[in-house]
């Protein structure tokens, strides 16, 4: 895999496995608004968006949700559907007229579980992801609610 595993799934899966992937797509549509999933609930499918923007955001007691990242074109949006107990960690709306690529994470996972180099490659993508938004949801949190001076340069 040559490109960052935080790259869209165009650029960070093998071919062959991009392929294999894309017979499972199917083709969804969100009004603007839509929720797409909440924190908490049940992890069964993701989706990689074609056009429109999709925010992530997280549930903080006795405020509005804060937004972590806005997703666009090609990004993976949901990686809770790959790791136990598959429950999301974050929520989604769309914040634009969303087309995507839905997947069912059951039919994925039974896949990735089969053919071992497929899953290899499936998991360093979403693991790439995860990482990434680990990090943005760290930088975003410490944005919204540390004290102003708080924070290191490094």
């Amino acid at each position: 895999m040559n490109a960052p595993a935080t790259a869209g799934m165009l650029r960070a899966l093998p071919a062959e496995h991009r392929q294999r992937l894309m017979r499972f797509a199917r083709e969804v549509s969100f009004p603007q608004g839509t929720r797409l999933f909440e924190e908490g609930g049940r992890a069964d499918r993701f989706w990689i968006i074609r056009t429109g923007s999709v925010d992530l955001d997280m549930r903080v007691p006795g405020r509005r949700a804060a937004v972590i990242e806005t997703l666009r074109y090609n990004e993976l949006i949901g990686w809770s559907w790959l790791f136990a107990p598959h429950t999301w960690h974050l929520g989604a709306e769309a914040t634009t007229p969303v087309r995507a690529y839905e997947f069912d994470a059951t039919a994925i996972r039974s896949m990735c579980a089969d053919d071992l180099a497929l899953g290899a490659s499936v998991a360093q993508w979403v693991g790439g992801v995860l990482a990434h938004r680990l990090r943005s949801t760290r930088v975003r949190l410490l944005d919204l609610y540390a004290p102003y001076g708080s924070g290191s340069l490094l």
